[in-house]
């Protein structure tokens, strides 16, 4: 009995290395973790199976909704240069991409800060399609 419970032991170890091995794989490779804003943009094209637009997102980016704030309340009117939360006063790194290298490159942060910043300005989450305008916006920066 004692030699089945260590033979057991063995199998449920070996498995237990192969499932960790096999995600650690997993987690090396996924999208997510080399995300790009091309990426990410490409992703919000192919769902909205249209194309993004650079002058929209430029225009949503600049222009209240309906609410007391716009992306450039915070975020400045040139997404090149720093701003400044319109509340707290923190200063926030340049959104666009070739002037801050970090910018969009883990899909989750970009989705989590859309969801956050997308309810104080629109008092809703943005569409897929609005982030893929701004998200054309913030490329065409250079």
């Amino acid at each position: 009995m004692q030699a089945l419970n260590k033979l057991s032991t063995r199998r449920s170890l070996a498995s237990l290395a192969s499932l960790l091995m096999a995600t650690m794989a997993a987690l090396v490779t996924t999208p997510a973790a080399a995300a790009t804003l091309q990426s990410q943009l490409d992703a919000y094209i192919a769902q909205t199976q249209q194309p993004a637009n650079a002058q929209r997102g430029q225009q949503f980016f600049t222009t209240t909704h309906g609410q007391e704030w716009s992306c450039a309340s915070c975020h400045g009117k040139s997404p090149t240069t720093p701003g400044k939360h319109a509340s707290t006063g923190r200063v926030i790194r340049p959104m666009a991409p070739a002037f801050e290298a970090n910018r969009f490159t883990d899909a989750a942060k970009t989705e989590k800060w859309f969801r956050r910043n997308c309810k104080d300005v629109l008092a809703r989450e943005c569409s897929v399609a609005e982030k893929a305008d701004v998200l054309a916006f913030l490329a065409s920066l250079k």
